[in-house]
């Protein structure tokens, strides 16, 4: 566990889901204690393995896009590959809720 992590993390899966942090608030504008809040809120009672996880073998965008909107009706998500996500209209998805206000995934201040 890190101070903004819940999970236990090496250094290798620490930076990766930093980046995956980093994708969200430059993507869709959230604070990073929000991108934060939301992979706490998924990922916080995951075993992560070392680097590189299961989840290295997709690009942080994936998962960002998948922490940050729900599927459209034919279960898609964007992937951060534009060729890949031509045919999926970004401004229809629908925005995920970020974790309560009172939720122990908010590990950062706010601003």
């Amino acid at each position: 566990m890190t101070e903004e992590f819940l999970m236990r993390l090496d250094e290798g899966m620490l930076e990766y889901f930093r980046d995956i942090a980093q994708e969200m608030t430059e993507r869709f504008g959230v604070s990073h204690a929000e991108a934060v809040a939301r992979i706490n809120e998924r990922y916080g009672d995951t075993e992560i393995g070392p680097y590189p996880d299961v989840m290295g073998h997709e690009m942080p965008e994936f998962w960002a896009y998948g922490l940050y909107y729900r599927p459209d009706a034919q279960g898609r998500l964007p992937s951060g590959d534009e060729d890949a996500d031509a045919d999926i209209d970004e401004s229809a998805l629908e925005v995920r809720p970020a974790p309560p206000a009172d939720s122990s995934a908010w590990t950062l201040p706010r601003s």
